[in-house]
C-alpha cells in the first residue's frame, strides 16, 4: 500500500496501456492521468486492490504477532528475539531483485503472498495454542521474512512494467495511497481484532489476505524483459554496477536504512511495551499505528502534485521524521501525541518513496529495475534484525523510553551523514562536468 488527488484538467486514457504494444505505449506516453482512469485501467486495476488487501494484512499480522506473544506471556528478549529472525532473510532481498528481473514480476509477487499464507496459517495456530516454544515461532518468522524479501524489490519495479513513463509517477503515487488504505484498515481493524477475538484470528486473517492477493496479482499481464538472460551473477553484478554509479541512490539508502531500523524497533517492539508498561490496550495501539497509515494517505497525495526541484535532497531529510513518534515515547507523552508523530512519520516516508521510487523509474533501465532496488533496500532490512536484536534487551533493561531515545539519535547521526554524502556527491557531479567542457574547449 484510492486516495483522492487533484487532478489535470482534460484526462485521457482510453484503454489499458502495457509495455508490450510500444506503438500504444508512444501514443499515451504524454497523456496526463487521473485517480479514475487508473482504477478503470485493466492493466493496473488488480494491483492496487492486491496492494489495498495485503497491506491491511500487514496491520493484522504486525499487531497479531507482538500482542500474541504477549499474551501466551513471552518476555521481551523471546519477543525481540522472533522479530529479528522475521528481519534475518534480508539477504534474499538480492534474489528477489534477481527473480523480479528474470521472470514475469506478477508470478513472484504472486508466489510469494501464496507463502506467506501458508506461514500466517501455521503462525495462528501456534498461537492459538499457546504453548508454541519460541524456537518454533522463530523459524515460522523466518519464512515469513523470505516471503516478504522476495516480494519487496520486484513490487517497486513492476508499475514500470504496466505503464510508460509519463504515467508513472501518478501511478506510483496511487499505489503508496492504496497501500496507505490498506494499512490504515487494517491496523485499524486489527487492534479491535486482537481485542475481541484474540491474536490467533488476527494471524488467519492476515493468511487470507494474502491468498486474495495472490489471485489479483496473476490477473495482471507483464511482459518477461529477457528471454535469454545472463546467469543470476551476472545479473546482480550488472544491477551493482548501476547502484553504484548513482552517489544520490547511496545517500537516499543510507537514510532509508536508518528509518527501517527505527520503524521496525518502534512496530515490534519499543511501541507495544511502552502502551503494555503505561496500562494502553491492544486497540489504541492499532488506532496509533493507523494514524501512520492516514500520514502516508496524505503524504502520497502530497506527492501526486509535488515535484520537488532536487527530490533527493528532499527525501533525505523527510525521512528524519521517521523517528518522530520516539522522542513522544522517551518522554513518555500522551497517546495523542505519539499518534501526531506517526501521522508526520507517514507523510514523511510516503513523499520519500515516491520521490525515490519514481526518478528510479526514470534513470534505470526498466530491465533492471528490481535488481537496483534490491541493492539499495538490502543495508536496511540486513541490519533491521541488528537493530531489533540491540534493541529488546536494551528496552528490557532501560525501559521502552530510553530505547526510544538512542534510537531517535541514531536516526540524527544518519541524517547529518547522508546529506554529507549528497553533498560530496553533488561537488564530484560539478567537477566531472567542468573537466567535460574544458575537454570540448580544448578540443
Amino acid at each position: 500500500m484510492a486516495r483522492p488527488f487533484l487532478s489535470p484538467p482534460r484526462p485521457v486514457l482510453a484503454r489499458p496501456v502495457t509495455l508490450r504494444n510500444s506503438e500504444q505505449a508512444d501514443r499515451h506516453a504524454g497523456v496526463p492521468v487521473t485517480t479514475l482512469d487508473l482504477l478503470s485501467n485493466r492493466a493496473v486495476a488488480p494491483l492496487l486492490a492486491a496492494r489495498v488487501i495485503s497491506s491491511a494484512g500487514v496491520g493484522f499480522g504486525q499487531v497479531a504477532f507482538v500482542w500474541g506473544m504477549r499474551a501466551n506471556g513471552y518476555s521481551a528478549g523471546a519477543i525481540s528475539l522472533v522479530a529479528a529472525c522475521k528481519a534475518v532473510p534480508a539477504l534474499l532481498i538480492l534474489a528477489g531483485g534477481v527473480l523480479g528481473d528474470r521472470f514475469r514480476r506478477h508470478h513472484v509477487l504472486a508466489a510469494a503472498e501464496l507463502g506467506a499464507t501458508v506461514t500466517w496459517l501455521a503462525i495462528g495456530a501456534c498461537l492459538l495454542d499457546g504453548r508454541a516454544p519460541a524456537a518454533l515461532l522463530c523459524v515460522l518468522a523466518l519464512f515469513s521474512g523470505t516471503a516478504y524479501f522476495i516480494f519487496m524489490p520486484t513490487v517497486r519495479a513492476i508499475v514500470a512494467d504496466l505503464l510508460p513513463g509519463e504515467q508513472r509517477h501518478a501511478a506510483n503515487a496511487l499505489v503508496g495511497q492504496t497501500e496507505a488504505v490498506g494499512a490504515l484498515v487494517g491496523l485499524a481493524a486489527a487492534g479491535v481484532v486482537v481485542s475481541e477475538l484474540g491474536a490467533p484470528s488476527a494471524a488467519f486473517l492476515k493468511a487470507v489476505m494474502c491468498a486474495v492477493s495472490a489471485v489479483l496479482l496473476l490477473r495482471l499481464s507483464v511482459p518477461r524483459h529477457r528471454t535469454r538472460p545472463p546467469g543470476p551473477i551476472s545479473d546482480l553484478a550488472a544491477s551493482w554496477r548501476l547502484f553504484a554509479a548513482h552517489p544520490w541512490l547511496w545517500a537516499i539508502t543510507l537514510q532509508f536504512t536508518s528509518a527501517v531500523i527505527a520503524t521496525a524497533t518502534l512496530a515490534e517492539i519499543i511501541g507495544p511495551l511502552f502502551m503494555s508498561e503505561h496500562g494502553r490496550t491492544a486497540t489504541t495501539w492499532g488506532v496509533i499505528g493507523a494514524c501512520e497509515a492516514f500520514g502516508a494517505l496524505a503524504g502520497a497525495v502530497l506527492a501526486v502534485r509535488w515535484t520537488p526541484r532536487h527530490p533527493a535532497l528532499v527525501a533525505v531529510v523527510l525521512l528524519l521524521l521517521a523517528a518522530a513518534p520516539l522522542p513522544v515515547i522517551g518522554a513518555a507523552g500522551p497517546s495523542v501525541l505519539i499518534a501526531a508523530g506517526m501521522f508526520a512519520s507517514g507523510v514523511a516516508k510516503a513523499v520519500c518513496l515516491v520521490l525515490w521510487i519514481t526518478r528510479l523509474q526514470k534513470t534505470i533501465p526498466v530491465e533492471t529495475l528490481a535488481g537496483v532496488n534490491s541493492w539499495s533496500i538490502l543495508p536496511a532490512y540486513a541490519l533491521a534484525p541488528v537493530g531489533l536484536l540491540l534493541v529488546g534487551p536494551l528496552t528490557e533493561v532501560k525501559g521502552p523510553g530510553n530505547a526510544a531515545l538512542v534510537v531517535t539519535l541514531s536516526v540524527l547521526v544518519s541524517t547529518m551523514a547522508a546529506l554529507a554524502l549528497l553533498l560530496l556527491g553533488a561537488r564530484a557531479s560539478r567537477r566531472r562536468k567542468e573537466g567535460t567542457a574544458e575537454l570540448l574547449t580544448a578540443s
